[in-house]
Formats: C-alpha cells, structure tokens, sequence
C-alpha cells in the first residue's frame, strides 16, 4: 500500500454496523481507508473468555447493560485487555462505548477513540471518515494518519496532508 490511509478499528457484533460496546463486542472489524478508497483487512472474535476463531455475526445483543456479559467471564481472564491488544497499530476506534480506563487504555497506544451516540451502519463510518479526510480532516485525524509503509505520518508533513 503506497499511499496515505487511516486504520480503522470498529466494534460490531453484526458485522455490518458498528453496534457494540468496546467491552463487550463480539467483533472487531479493520478496515484501511483513503480519501476515495477503502479496504477490508481483518475481523477479529472475541469470546466471554478470550479470542477466539473464525466465526460469524451474532446479531444484536439484547439491550442491557454490558456488564450482565462481564460476570460471566472466567476468572482471571481481562477482556479489556484483549481489545486494547486488538487495536494495537490502528488510528481510531469507532464504538457505541467505552469506559474512561478503556478510552485511556486506548489512546496510550495512539489510536483516537470516538464514540458514536447511536448505531451506524460500517459504510457509512467510513463515508463519512472519508469527507472529513478531503476537507483536510481536523487536527486529531491529522495526527494519526499513517502512511503508504503503515508508518505515523510526521508532525511537520501532517500540516501539509490534505
């Protein structure tokens, strides 16, 4: 990949919007995304007791709040460990939630989080992530666009990126 792109990371448990809590996904989706392209690169399941193997959306989780899911897991077993570890090399986390020791989690490992107040279809994150790209993105989008060696894009050219 040659040319300059930002990683997504999205939470989802349908696999088709960004549906889920950050604790309490079932998966994880990436995708890289240019300013008029966009490319799949991998899924990632989780289970109550860690990763887990290939498998497909679940659908929608009852309502509730996702700690019901928490009390279930196997003693010793961090699953927010398990999701921060996921987003490791991406640029921004897109999810329904996130604790603030999940957020703080998260941008010590450089990915921006942002929270979305209601469910979206992927497509249209990523839509919408591209038009904030050709106006030249803000500041924060900036900062963490990679370029075409998957490298942090330099403080001194990111003013330039438009």
């Amino acid at each position: 990949m040659d040319r300059d792109h930002l990683r997504l990371a999205m939470t989802t448990n349908s696999l088709i919007d960004v549906d889920a809590n950050f604790i309490a996904t079932r998966q994880m989706v990436f995708y890289d995304v240019g300013v008029d392209w966009s490319e799949f690169v991998d899924v990632m399941h989780f289970s109550r007791s860690g990763r887990k193997g290939p498998g497909g959306g679940q659908g929608v989780g009852q309502a509730g709040c996702c700690m019901n899911e928490i009390e279930e897991i196997e003693d010793g077993h961090d699953p927010l460990a398990d999701r921060v570890a996921a987003v490791e090399g991406c640029s921004v986390l897109f999810t329904c939630g996130l604790s603030d020791l999940a957020a703080m989690q998260v941008q010590a490992r450089s990915v921006f989080p942002v929270k979305t107040e209601t469910i979206r279809p992927i497509d249209d994150v990523i839509a919408q992530v591209q038009r904030m790209m050709r106006g030249g993105g803000p500041l924060w989008m900036r900062r963490v666009m990679l370029d075409g060696s998957g490298q942090r894009i330099p403080f001194a050219r990111e003013a330039q990126c438009e």
